[in-house]
């Protein structure tokens, strides 16, 4: 009888994505059975406080039964994101200038608030005539 950690699946075809210090890897393998799957690994690198690094792995496994629905799913979500924030990144690690633009934000927000109750206030004071005469 085979033990299961002997069986080392082949890799059949490898993509890998580098994204700072992250490295996303998208590898095809083959079953016992002589199918194929795919497995998706975040790798993200750590330093140690010595100077020395190391990686933390997190793997999904995604078989083909799964690929139509899984993939629907991650585009529905993809495009939620893109449509509701943009494809322009918001964070203080990808923009220099965030600390800046986040000032002006918090800063415009209350004009923006005090300009649409004001208008608000307008379209609720509307009246309207009446044939009652």
């Amino acid at each position: 009888m085979e033990n299961q950690n002997d069986y080392n699946a082949e890799e059949i075809f490898s993509k890998a994505l580098r994204a700072g210090r992250r490295t996303y890897f998208f590898d095809v393998r083959e079953t016992k059975a002589g199918d194929y799957y795919l497995t998706i690994t975040e790798s993200k690198k750590f330093t140690n406080e010595d100077g020395t690094f190391f990686y933390k792995k997190h793997k999904i496994y995604l078989y083909k039964e799964d690929f139509s629905e899984f993939n629907s799913s991650l585009k529905e979500t993809c495009d939620f994101i893109i449509e509701n924030k943009g494809e322009e990144v918001i964070s203080e690690k990808h923009d220099k200038d965030f600390d800046k633009k986040k000032e002006t934000m918090v800063e415009s927000k209350p004009t923006e608030k005090k300009e649409e109750k004001e208008e608000e206030k307008d379209f609720a004071d509307v009246d309207f005539e009446t044939d009652d005469e």
